[in-house]
């Protein structure tokens, strides 16, 4: 059952990047979200000792946000892949890219050119995102490393995961509060700057 959602997975990707290449851009796009994907990826490294903290999250969240929802999609896959070039890729490389993406992607659709939300709801929505980034690697580690698959054992890992969720949770909404309006503001101007209009996402 793990290869058949994997393939699946697999798919979903496939399908994400079939869209975002039949999408008209310019090398100023391009270029964008190459870097803004790079960047989160590379934050994650400084942090890479601590218990599942790090901003990578909280910037493919905002990406997604001010780009659209295939831009921010495209942010979390690259952010997935550099900075697992650093920490090491394996089989989760797949799922973090998906989950990632998804934060970008859903994040563009339900935010993409409205008004930043304020402070307290838009960390309270990264905090949920950290738990919803977790979620999808816990079924990955379910999947391919729990047996049986019985609902206790379900809820077992996603119980023992509760503190390292949390982590992330808290900082994701910490990084959003401190940052969020800032690095929003900074990447409208960006976008701005180097297009004129507002990317289509």
């Amino acid at each position: 059952m793990a290869t058949l959602i994997t393939i699946g997975l697999v798919g979903i990707l496939a399908l994400g990047l079939f869209l975002y290449e039949k999408k008209k851009m310019n090398t100023h796009e391009i270029a964008l979200i190459a870097s803004l994907g790079a960047f989160a990826g590379v934050s994650r490294i400084p942090f890479a000792a601590l218990p599942n903290i790090q901003p990578t999250t909280f910037l493919v969240i905002i990406s997604g946000m001010v780009l659209g929802p295939l831009n921010g999609f495209m942010v979390g896959i690259i952010a997935a892949l550099v900075s697992n070039s650093f920490l090491g890729h394996g089989p989760y490389t797949i799922w973090q890219m998906l989950a990632w993406g998804l934060a970008g992607g859903i994040s563009g659709l339900i935010f993409y050119q409205k008004s930043l939300p304020a402070k307290p709801v838009l960390a309270a929505y990264c905090f949920l995102w950290g738990f919803l980034f977790d979620y999808i690697m816990n079924a990955w580690h379910f999947l391919n490393f729990v047996y049986p698959h019985t609902w206790q054992t379900f809820i077992a890992l996603y119980g023992a995961s509760l503190f390292h969720d949390m982590a992330h949770g808290i900082s994701n909404a910490a990084f959003a509060f401190v940052f969020g309006k800032d690095l929003h503001l900074i990447l409208k101007r960006y976008e701005n700057r180097l297009n004129g209009v507002h990317y289509e996402g």
